[in-house]
């Protein structure tokens, strides 16, 4: 960005006339009490689980670089802890001190994510996968308990099965209020071909994405989704996989690995059907922008031209004139090309004929797409798109180069608590110089900050703002009908 922040984030909030809502900040839970306070819910499985999953990266900081290179192991970040700026340290540490901070930051209210916690989908025995984030999510409620007017946080929602899930969301939801689930997502699952090895496993493996191809059907869990009246949003890691795989550049395997891993999950739920068969659901996908989503949204649409089923009609195989190939190649004399030609019986290449097994030849079925206006239905209306403060690409979501026009939902998210924000009052005024620099409007300004959070979790759940301070404008934005929330906008 410019740089040009002259005004705190007090006086910008000051400045206008909605309110601001962080839709994806975070803390930092200190882990060894953290974890104790896990035992005493979880037992020891939790507790330990959750130090063992929190000792990966010192283990990787432990190995030498060549022996690092030698296995492949990425490189992990290293001091992502603010020290030069104490205050920030511990308000990231602190809910309380946070929550008496938030004016200071301009935000009226914050969804606030987890740290350690980002880690523990991908803890791979089961049982204390479930053990450790059961106790997480406790623990975690606990420590926001008092502080719901200003800060919710975000559950853990592990996708390992769909009852794994279900049983979580159930939980989470009626026995501990939650009203945010962060689920993970392209998370690596074994390829059954390879034989297991503790050393390799972590590279003979794919991942899920839910809508394509996935081991399970994942549609009760999007119908209990619906039933407990929460929004997906998707916080995943694309680090250290493939081409992010770097052992000795950390800023090489962190750069574009959340747009990455949102990018797998948006493509699987859209061309798995599962916007179209679950219409009022919204997803989010946070922490890698909107320029990707941006992209996305044209690449299907231009692939849908051409690999519809209509489309491929021009393209089946036995559509072509194989006496009229022979004659065209006869008469600009290629001796070689026709000699080949006729030992494959006119065919140029008889062995691409199959669809490899596939019957419905139509990638885009499931999408049931018939008309310009599904496009905006099953893909820029139910899709969020988290997007960090100084990214200048935000302003793609309010552009006129989106495919019919479209605004895609970019919201709001700060990343305080992280290596990434120096000090947690410059996100506001970031963001806020999309504005000065004339690149977004003010009422683009007023959707990013507030008016998407409001529709991603207010649409799922109507009641998601009552007794918080910006409960009386989410009320009113989500009581527009369409055709007066357009006009507004």
């Amino acid at each position: 960005m410019t740089g040009h922040k002259h005004q705190t984030p007090a006086e910008i909030r000051a400045g206008l006339k909605h309110p601001v809502i962080d839709g994806d900040g975070h803390w930092v839970e200190y882990d060894p009490v953290f974890a104790e306070k896990m035992r005493k819910v979880g037992g020891d499985k939790a507790a330990d689980g959750f130090l063992a999953a929190m000792a990966v990266t010192k283990t990787s900081l432990s190995l030498s670089m060549a022996e690092r290179k030698r296995r492949r192991v990425a490189m992990p970040g290293f001091w992502t802890r603010q020290t030069g700026n104490t205050l920030d340290r511990a308000t990231a540490m602190m809910p309380r001190m946070l929550y008496d901070r938030l004016d200071e930051f301009g935000a009226d209210f914050a969804i606030v994510y987890p740290t350690a916690g980002l880690r523990l989908p991908r803890i791979k025995d089961d049982e204390t996968r479930r053990a450790v984030i059961h106790a997480y999510n406790i623990v975690s409620a606990e420590y926001f308990e008092k502080l719901s007017d200003r800060m919710t946080p975000a559950a853990i929602i592990p996708m390992h099965t769909p009852e794994e899930a279900i049983a979580e969301l159930e939980f989470s939801t009626k026995q501990l209020g939650s009203k945010v689930g962060m689920f993970g997502s392209a998370f690596p699952r074994q390829v059954e071909a390879v034989k297991k090895d503790p050393e390799a496993d972590r590279f003979a493996v794919w991942y899920e994405v839910f809508g394509v191809d996935g081991l399970y059907d994942y549609d009760p869990v999007w119908a209990k989704c619906r039933e407990v009246k929460i929004a997906p949003t998707f916080h995943s890691t694309g680090s250290s996989q493939a081409l992010r795989n770097s052992p000795t550049n950390f800023v090489y395997n962190h750069i574009g690995h959340f747009a990455d891993a949102g990018h797998a999950a948006a493509k699987g739920i859209f061309l798995g059907g599962i916007t179209r068969r679950f219409p009022e659901l919204r997803f989010a996908f946070l922490e890698g922008g909107v320029g990707w989503a941006s992209q996305l949204f044209g690449d299907l649409i231009e692939h849908w031209e051409r690999r519809n089923a209509k489309a491929l009609e021009n393209m089946r195989p036995d559509k072509l004139d194989r006496p009229l190939l022979m004659s065209l190649v006869e008469k600009y004399g290629y001796a070689e090309l026709a000699a080949a030609l006729k030992e494959r019986d006119g065919w140029p290449d008889p062995e691409l004929q199959g669809t490899g097994g596939v019957e419905d030849i139509d990638d885009f079925s499931k999408c049931k797409i018939t008309r310009k206006e599904d496009w905006c239905d099953l893909f820029s209306t139910p899709f969020y798109f988290g997007c960090e403060a100084d990214d200048r690409m935000n302003s793609i979501a309010f552009g006129k180069a989106n495919p019919f026009g479209a605004k895609l939902n970019a919201i709001y998210s700060s990343d305080i608590g992280h290596f990434d924000v120096i000090d947690m009052r410059d996100p506001l005024p970031e963001a806020y110089e999309l504005v000065e620099d004339g690149f977004i409007t003010d009422d683009d300004f007023r959707n990013f900050v507030f008016g998407n959070s409001v529709r991603l979790w207010g649409t799922q759940n109507p009641n998601f703002f009552e007794g918080t301070r910006v409960a009386k404008e989410a009320k009113a934005l989500l009581a527009l009908k369409p055709a007066q929330r357009m006009a507004a906008e």
